[in-house]
């Protein structure tokens, strides 16, 4: 069965990026991955890519190897393989102007100061497609956004961050199962993270 939705992580490779706050996206990925038996990555392009049924929708969930300056190249090139236009993409990246655990779904928008988001934008020709962002700021953060973006989840963050991420893949799944304007229903004005 043909592909329905691209879904895609965004984040850095490479294991000295594994545990950024910037990989939020691909920490969401590898949930939604680990959750269906048999799931196996593969390379698709400059990506990697995992075909998983996701609430009985044939679903490619993926991660640009491409680093989150150019990550819209691997998704233009993955829609065209796919056969798909942006009306059936969805990007999870982090948001540090979001309070750590806060999830925002939107339809379309701007990048927000995103180069991932950013870089997708310019490489679909086009802003409206899916997109959640989860929060990742802090009370407290240095004036250096990029190296804070870079920086390891502290330790102490460890079990909340476990549940945002798994409360972040009940939000795609939700996007995939009943449209992106009942998961912002759903999901944009919970309280239940910080």
């Amino acid at each position: 069965m043909p592909v329905s939705t691209l879904v895609v992580g965004l984040g850095n490779p490479g294991p000295e990026y594994e545990r950024t706050r910037h990989n939020m996206g691909f920490l969401v990925a590898d949930a939604l991955a680990a959750a269906s038996p048999g799931c196996r990555w593969k390379r698709r392009g400059a990506a990697l890519g995992a075909e998983v049924d996701l609430e009985g929708k044939p679903v490619l969930l993926a991660k640009p190897l491409t680093y989150m300056n150019r990550c819209g190249e691997a998704v233009r090139w993955l829609l065209g393989a796919e056969g798909l236009g942006p009306d059936s993409l969805v990007v999870v990246v982090d948001d540090f102007n979001l309070p750590f655990g806060r999830l925002r779904i939107r339809l379309k928008g701007s990048p927000g100061g995103h180069n991932g988001l950013e870089s997708v934008i310019g490489a679909v020709g086009s802003d409206e497609f899916a997109r959640l962002r989860i929060g990742i700021g802090e009370e407290s953060m240095p004036a250096d956004r990029a190296e804070f973006v870079l920086e390891d989840f502290p330790a102490g963050r460890r079990k909340e961050l476990e549940e945002v991420v798994g409360r972040s893949a009940d939000a795609v799944r939700t996007i995939v199962r009943d449209g992106a304007a009942r998961a912002m229903a759903d999901y944009n004005s919970r309280r239940d993270a910080k």
